[in-house]
């Protein structure tokens, strides 16, 4: 005689059957019946949907309702969602603050948590909904550990605020407390602005980091090609996201996993995309990162060498004048992929999670008539991508240098060094910052801030004081996609494992070049070495919870900052 354990699963749990099925998983299926969940639910494959919804920014705001919809696609699909919500940490809520520590820790904290969740209840599939910043190579880098079938899905760019006749994005509240501080600006003024220039949900407008990794991520191929790229407001998200829900079924029952369509050349498409539209210098950072999770061999200079022959093509904030909801009308990213194959520029044949190659991606891209924001490769904005990996004796390991918003190649003068970016900050709003300095924050990188700090509140100061054609900036630690000028990240070795930039002091002469790809100061590696020996690792700032454990486990920036176990360092 039949019973109810004889209903036969979809043969696509190929996970969730050991969670679900026979007499011996009855206490299981007494939990999920619980909440409402049926025989027949149980039957079906089992899909995570998890969100990085939270209430402290708009980046991630519209998740929830997203969230429904992914999953009415995924019902009508045949499977079963399950919803589940991870962090998320403001970057530009936090900026200036001991609370960025936060942002870069909560990359892994998050890729912690979705691997988790999905490991613990045997998951089938994964669709991952994100927004601000460091959600985004989270995401992918919890699908590289898991490798079961999945996709991710951005919540969409906030539309532009509107001040006087003209659209803002939260770029020019960060520069509009510079003028302020300089007097240029009135508090009226500024407190107009700041009410606003954020109209709504989505994360930041311009090409910051969510929006630069959102654009890797149709390039990546885990992204469904053109559905990342529709503002968080428009009325056809909601329907992306039921379109995802689909999708990731057909993964499912495909067995089609993370590491069939992240590859090498998926990787090289993904810097090539974040090169061609000018994009932030924490697409090097994410992208090391993603390529060990999944295996992937890839170094800085990797960077470099793609960046070299990646003309920039898209005239976007914050260099540009266009953002991100225009880059949308104007027929979207796939725009950069047609015009990058053009030239040979992109591997043709990787696939996206949608079904199809990029090159079909690219050949299909339809455009807004006049539209001027992403040009043609024959008239390219600049001849070559937007950073710069260079080294030299301050940078053994490297750094990353920011060239889109600026046409400056060279640059030398005398260091002015700060230990914190508060006393850099100070310095800046007290006009000390002289034009031909080198401002030099250190002691902000993975390990020793720790969590590596982005500093747009100094370097937006900077601009909005006018000193952004006449000053650089190097740092061990970030600087947001927000950021322009000529301003070099990531240096490393960090200064609190004892990096040559622990050895600089006021008035050394520092020389950016990009031609030659250096960055050195003026001292023999006697001198460098001589300064050291008096050199003693500072105190930890934490010593313990999340960020003392952070510290200890970190890498180089070089390497991805990933955290890594000790038996494996």
């Amino acid at each position: 005689m039949a019973t109810p354990y004889d209903i036969p699963s979809d043969p696509a749990k190929r996970i969730s059957h050991a969670l679900t099925d026979g007499p011996d998983r009855a206490p299981a299926r007494a939990y999920f019946k619980a909440i409402g969940f049926t025989d027949e639910d149980l039957a079906k494959p089992l899909v995570g949907v998890g969100t990085t919804w939270i209430e402290t920014m708009p980046c991630n705001y519209n998740q929830r309702e997203l969230a429904q919809h992914v999953k009415e696609g995924i019902r009508r699909a045949g499977g079963m969602p399950v919803e589940f919500n991870t962090i998320s940490v403001s970057d530009g809520v936090t900026m200036g603050t001991e609370g960025m520590r936060g942002s870069l820790v909560s990359r892994e904290v998050i890729a912690d948590s979705i691997e988790l969740v999905a490991r613990g209840h045997l998951f089938d599939g994964l669709v991952c909904l994100v927004g601000c910043d460091k959600t985004i190579p989270a995401a992918v880098m919890a699908l590289g550990r898991l490798d079961i079938p999945g996709l991710v899905l951005y919540g969409g760019s906030i539309a532009p605020g509107r001040f006087r006749g003209r659209d803002v994005t939260i770029q020019d509240t960060f520069e509009a407390v510079g003028a302020y501080n300089a007097g240029k600006m009135s508090a009226e003024d500024l407190h107009e602005l700041e009410t606003v220039v954020c109209p709504g949900a989505g994360a930041c407008g311009g090409q910051f980091t969510a929006n630069t990794m959102s654009t890797a991520l149709d390039f990546l191929g885990l992204s469904p090609a053109g559905l990342n790229g529709i503002p968080a407001v428009d009325r056809d998200k909601n329907g992306a996201a039921v379109e995802a829900g689909r999708l990731v079924m057909q993964l499912v029952r495909a067995n089609t996993k993370p590491s069939d369509i992240v590859t090498r050349e998926a990787i090289e498409n993904a810097i090539a995309s974040v090169a061609a539209t000018g994009g932030s210098t924490n697409g090097v950072l994410h992208f090391l990162a993603i390529a060990r999770e999944y295996g992937i061999p890839l170094e800085i200079d990797d960077f470099d060498e793609i960046a070299a022959r990646t003309p920039v093509i898209m005239d976007i904030k914050p260099g540009g004048r266009y953002v991100a909801t225009d880059v949308y009308r104007a027929g979207g990213v796939s725009l950069v992929a047609r015009e990058l194959a053009k030239r040979d520029l992109l591997h043709t044949e990787t696939r996206n999670v949608d079904g199809r190659t990029i090159g079909e991606i690219a050949a299909a891209a339809q455009e807004q008539e006049g539209q001027e924001v992403v040009t043609t490769i024959e008239r390219p904005l600049k001849a070559r991508g937007g950073f710069a990996i260079l080294r030299g004796n301050l940078a053994p390991e490297g750094c990353v240098l920011k060239l889109s918003g600026h046409d400056r190649n060279h640059h030398e003068g005398p260091a002015r060094v700060f230990d914190s970016e508060e006393d850099c900050f100070a310095a800046v709003k007290a006009q000390q910052i002289q034009p031909g300095d080198v401002v030099v924050i250190r002691y902000e990188g993975p390990a020793g801030g720790p969590g590596m700090r982005e500093m747009l509140a100094v370097t937006a100061a900077i601009v909005g004081e006018g000193l952004s054609d006449s000053v650089a900036l190097l740092t061990d630690g970030r600087f947001s996609g927000a950021t322009y000028g000529f301003m070099a990240a990531h240096v490393s070795p960090e200064a609190a494992r004892g990096g040559p930039i622990a050895a600089l002091r006021d008035g050394d002469i520092v020389t950016f070049d990009v031609e030659s790809r250096t960055l050195d100061v003026a001292l023999s590696e006697d001198e460098l070495a001589e300064r050291m020996k008096d050199w003693t690792p500072p105190p930890p700032r934490y010593t313990t919870g999340v960020y003392a454990k952070y510290a200890a486990l970190v890498s180089s920036a070089s390497e991805g900052a990933i955290t890594i176990p000790p038996q494996s360092a």
